[in-house]
């Protein structure tokens, strides 16, 4: 049944949300203030027309925007759509009690995403590679996209060829790719397992293609250069389907608010470190102990470590901080934290660093809703909160990373 509604506001996810009776109702792709049709089913409803739009309507960017369930938000001038961003971060904070002066949200470039999660499907009319429509299992081929780096779209007929050459499967597969400077790392899972044909295929293919590497649940099928990101003085290749900050220039922004924030530390803590993202760069200036659970994440940081000049020490050790926290004696050796956890964040290892003497903490984080919550901890801790800077590293998505900085004064003794 189709509805005429009246939007209130957007929502967390970027839909436009609807007040009626005491609940909410969520339309995507409607700006608030607008009057719009719209079939409803429960809580959410489909937009079927913009009767009256909002000043603040654009066009799209992408031809596939509504489609491909890639973004959520292109049709929002720019200003509005980073108040909006960036309210994001303060909302969380302030559903805390967290009162800071939150800062303006550091701008992501368009083309500027260097990783692709793609899914890839082999069906009766040929593979398909793309994203799936939001909401749905529908699989919607990518022609173009304005958040990728063009090298990425413009080998779209070659990715889409090696994924039908892996595919041993009907089902729908994971198809990762990340632009490194040595050439695409290519990620496959759940493709079927590769028979002896499909891997001298693709064998033959990758190379032809200049791809770096090209890995099926996680095993290494070919090789010819390895993919090699530069973090700071080091250069590391990061093992098959790891962890890499998705933007380059995102990555640039957080890197210089946690190292500006370090620069009187000695020696420092980075947990979560992941292939070394903050750890080799701090190394620059000071001693680092890098804590992470992924074993080959920490032995290709360590690799990049051996391999550069002029760092000072870095130590490594593997452990999982969400079931083994580093104790707050243990952290007490240090005089800075630099934490960068997965979405769920880190309360646990918040509690033992809440309860250190550690003069200087840094907190990265892709959710505002744990970051807030894990900053809470900190504060009631004793810990100042200095800044939080929003960091728009997920171009049109309701995503957003952010970078918290905090302060404890040293005891007397």
């Amino acid at each position: 049944m189709t509805t005429r509604f009246e939007i209130a506001r957007l929502g967390a996810h970027g839909d436009g949300v609807v007040d009626a009776n005491g609940g909410h109702i969520f339309i995507p792709f409607a700006l608030p203030g607008e009057t719009v049709t719209a079939a409803r089913d429960k809580d959410r409803a489909q937009l079927i027309s913009v009767l009256e739009p909002s000043p603040q309507r654009i066009d799209p960017a992408c031809r596939h925007f509504t489609e491909c369930g890639g973004c959520a938000i292109q049709h929002l001038e720019d200003q509005a759509y980073r108040e909006w961003k960036r309210g994001l971060v303060v909302h969380a904070l302030k559903g805390r009690g967290i009162d800071v002066a939150v800062g303006e949200l550091v701008a992501c470039p368009q083309h500027s995403r260097r990783r692709a999660a793609f899914t890839a499907r082999n069906t009766e009319t040929g593979l398909h590679l793309g994203y799936n429509k939001a909401f749905s299992h529908t699989l919607v081929d990518i022609e173009e996209c304005p958040v990728l780096v063009p090298a990425i779209v413009e080998a779209a007929g070659t990715l889409r060829h090696l994924a039908g050459i892996i595919a041993n499967t009907s089902k729908p597969f994971r198809f990762l790719v990340t632009a490194t400077e040595s050439g695409f790392d290519v990620a496959a899972s759940d493709c079927g397992k590769p028979t002896e044909a499909i891997r001298r295929a693709a064998t033959d293919f990758a190379i032809k293609s200049k791809i770096a590497r090209l890995s099926i649940d996680g095993e290494i099928i070919v090789e010819p250069v390895k993919p090699m990101l530069t973090f700071g003085a080091a250069t590391v290749s990061p093992p098959p389907g790891a962890f890499v900050q998705a933007v380059a220039e995102a990555e640039g922004a957080m890197v210089s608010l946690v190292t500006g924030h370090m620069r009187k530390a000695r020696k420092v803590a980075d947990l979560f470190s992941g292939c070394g993202t903050f750890a080799l760069r701090l190394a620059a200036g000071a001693e680092v102990h890098a804590v992470e659970g992924e074993a080959p994440a920490l032995a290709a940081l360590d690799r990049g470590f051996r391999f550069a000049s002029g760092l000072k020490r870095v130590t490594v050790e593997r452990r999982d901080l969400d079931r083994r926290p580093l104790t707050f004696k243990e952290l007490n050796v240090f005089d800075g934290i630099v934490f960068d956890p997965p979405r769920a964040g880190a309360e646990d290892q918040s509690k033992q660093i809440a309860r250190s003497d550690v003069p200087y903490v840094a907190a990265v984080s892709c959710n505002p809703a744990t970051l807030a919550r894990d900053l809470r901890i900190l504060i009631d801790g004793g810990y100042a909160l200095k800044s939080v800077v929003p960091i728009d590293q997920f171009l049109w998505s309701h995503h957003v990373e952010a970078v918290a900085l905090l302060e404890k004064p040293k005891k007397r003794r």
